[in-house]
């Protein structure tokens, strides 16, 4: 929080104008606003946009602040803004809709030369000797009191990923930079870079260690690295298929992709080992993907394929003749009261019929 602040005592001065995306119970607005800030647009999709519009006013500044219930993708300023900040991500930059937005904000409601924070995220990698973090994986799907065969599990989780934290001793390699996103500059979601080593020293591998540095204005930065001091972050912890013993020397090398597809991030991380001793000899080569961690049903799938025909089931019915009835003339009383006698064996009561009726209201009415 501290090194948002100073960013934005940097970044503010008095007539600024600021957008601030994701402004959650609007922190960043009502600083924005103690530095000086002509105008903020605060954009924030979920319902805590009303605590932050309640703070606001009880810090007399609801009238500098314009608060928008809404995806910033989807918004259009009346002015653009001197200064974007946003702090949407996670345990690391590429949270769902995190990049994409930054990238929209910059293009759409940045000044030129306006400032943007953060300014610049570097992602490290390294490979890690983790075992009590990879047990997480694998205990429940390799030790059981009950001689039964979980290992179809195993094949999933360990093609997943998770916050994790690790020493800097843990570490078989020396950190390389993966990817460096520019937020000024940035055209693409998307990060795709292969990353070679030569094991620093003997250990077992239990996967990857992944985490950034966070620039956000000159001389103003933070890091969820292993030597850094440890924050709300963590790390990204990718597990290897199984664990691998290296040996000093030894040649690792590692394709890791983040592709955005549809609302959030496929991870793909493709890692091979050689034996220094025998150049030709493969200790690894491991194909993992977060797709291949989805337990995914065949039947759901096939309701995806190009080739199948459709049709609505007695819920999509439902919904089809809610949103037709939102005409702009009809109360969604009187819409719950239609669907609650249409379809009296889902809808025991009115008061059930208005709940679903007020849920598709808040999501697709004007």
């Amino acid at each position: 929080m501290d090194a948002y602040v100073n960013a934005l005592r940097q970044g503010v001065t008095p007539g600024s104008v600021v957008l601030d995306i994701g402004t959650g119970t609007g922190i960043f607005a009502l600083l924005a606003c103690q530095f000086g800030a002509r105008k903020v647009y605060a954009i924030e999709p979920s319902d805590a946009i009303q605590v932050a519009r309640e703070i606001a006013s009880d810090n007399c500044y609801a009238g500098r602040i314009e608060f928008i219930q809404d995806i910033s993708t989807q918004v259009t300023l009346p002015e653009l803004a001197d200064v974007i900040v946003s702090d949407m991500h996670g345990v690391l930059p590429f949270l769902e809709q995190n990049v994409p937005s930054l990238i929209d904000a910059r293009r759409r409601h940045l000044t030129p030369g306006g400032m943007i924070i953060p300014r610049q995220e570097n992602l490290w990698i390294a490979v890690v000797e983790a075992p009590e973090l990879y047990r997480r994986y694998t205990n429940p799907w390799d030790d059981n009191p009950y001689s039964l065969d979980m290992r179809a599990a195993l094949q999933r989780t360990t093609n997943t990923w998770e916050k994790g934290r690790v020493a800097p001793e843990q570490l078989l390699v020396e950190p390389k930079c993966w990817a460096m996103l520019d937020y000024g500059a940035l055209e693409s979601p998307d990060v795709n870079a292969q990353v070679t080593w030569a094991a620093s020293r003997t250990g077992i591998g239990h996967g990857l260690i992944i985490w950034f540095d966070s620039i956000l204005a000159d001389g103003v930065s933070f890091s969820n690295a292993p030597d850094a001091p440890e924050i709300i972050f963590g790390s990204a912890f990718f597990p290897w298929c199984t664990p691998i013993a290296l040996a000093a020397g030894d040649k690792v090398s590692v394709a890791l992709h983040a592709n955005l597809v549809g609302e959030d991030y496929i991870w793909r991380w493709n890692s091979c080992v050689l034996d220094q001793g025998d150049p030709g000899q493969i200790k690894a080569d491991f194909k993992q993907s977060t797709f291949f961690g989805v337990p995914l049903s065949a039947a759901q799938l096939r309701k995806q394929a190009a080739s199948y025909v459709p049709g609505l089931n007695e819920g999509g019915q439902i919904d089809r003749l809610i949103l037709d009835s939102m005409d702009g003339r009809t109360s969604l009383s009187d819409i719950a009261s239609s669907v609650s006698a249409r379809y009296s064996s889902h809808f025991p009561t009115l008061a059930d019929a208005l709940t679903r009726v007020g849920e598709l209201s808040k999501q697709y009415s004007r």
